[in-house]
This record gives structure tokens, C-alpha cells and sequence, in this order.
């Protein structure tokens, strides 16, 4: 059973997600454009359950279809889109994850609104620790089932992923 924990920010994250980003880059060549380190890790000051989430941008279709074996040997799980359309999703570490990899094609839309929302939270710090105050309550609530967590999220996380993208246009 996966327990879901909400920690208090490490500034270890950020070595955490340089190692494996140098990983995944020599385990991919020339198949991804860019990495970036997303989700409540990536935000200084931001407590996160201590999953290191990392996106992928991806050249095309066909770089994105053939991620899966190089992943693997890199200790990942390929699970297909697992939710989100043309996403290729991975996660390492078993039931208590380490890492998760989103990979889409550049352009894609759920690059954006991932990185916006990273960024509106970096810049609001009020509203960075509203999240933090929520993430900690859910886990309570959730008693460690996943989906109840995201729910209890999910309000939030609308509304100010409405905001963020309409700050990340106004750029």
C-alpha cells in the first residue's frame, strides 16, 4: 500500500532531480528536447509528498513511442498514458515512488499549464503556502488513497491553474 506523506521542503530535491536529469539525458541521446524539474519539488519553500517530478519534452510522436526500454533500463516503469492523453508516464521506485517522468511532444498543452503552474506558485508565496496547508490536510483526510488526495486538491489547483496560465499569457 502506497502511504501518501506530505514533507516539508528539501533542498536536497533539487540535487536529487540534476542527478536524475543527467541520467535520463544520457539514457535518451537525442530523443528529448528539454528537461525540467516540475511539481511541488521543484518549489523552494514547498512542502511535497518526495516524489521528484520531472518533465520531458519530447521531439515527436515517434521519439515519445520508443522512450520505453531506455526508461526501463534506467530503473523506470513505462505506464503508458496512464490518464492523460498522448503523455508517456514512468515512475521509479516502486509503491513508494522516488521519481515520476511526464513525456510529451513539444507544444503540447499539458507542458505549459505544468510550467505556469510551477511558476505561479514560485512567485505567490501566499498562495504557495495555502497549497502547502491543503497538501497536509488531504493526506490526513485521504488515508492514503490517492484518489481522495487529488480530490481534495482538485478545487484549488483549477482555479488557480486558471490563473497561472492567464499570468504565464500575459508574459
Amino acid at each position: 500500500m502506497r502511504i501518501i506523506e506530505v514533507v516539508d521542503y528539501d533542498t536536497q530535491w533539487l540535487s536529487l532531480f540534476a542527478e536524475e536529469s543527467a541520467l535520463l539525458q544520457a539514457a535518451l541521446e537525442k530523443k528529448i528536447a528539454k528537461i525540467h524539474h516540475v511539481g511541488s519539488t521543484s518549489i523552494p519553500g514547498m512542502a511535497a509528498k518526495p516524489v521528484i517530478d520531472i518533465l520531458l519534452e519530447v521531439v515527436d510522436p515517434e521519439a515519445l513511442d520508443s522512450l520505453n526500454i531506455a526508461m526501463e533500463n534506467a530503473g523506470y516503469m513505462a505506464r503508458g498514458e496512464y490518464g492523460i492523453p498522448n503523455r508517456r508516464y514512468f515512475s521509479k521506485g516502486g509503491e513508494q515512488r522516488s521519481h515520476q517522468v511526464h513525456a510529451f511532444v513539444i507544444g503540447d498543452q499539458h507542458i505549459i499549464k505544468l510550467l505556469a503552474f510551477r511558476d505561479y506558485l514560485i512567485k505567490n508565496k501566499e498562495i504557495a503556502q495555502q497549497y502547502n496547508e491543503i497538501k497536509r490536510a488531504a493526506a490526513l483526510a485521504s488515508e492514503n488513497d490517492l484518489r481522495r488526495y487529488s480530490a481534495f486538491k482538485a478545487g484549488f489547483i483549477e482555479h488557480h491553474l486558471r490563473l497561472a496560465l492567464i499570468a504565464h499569457e500575459q508574459k
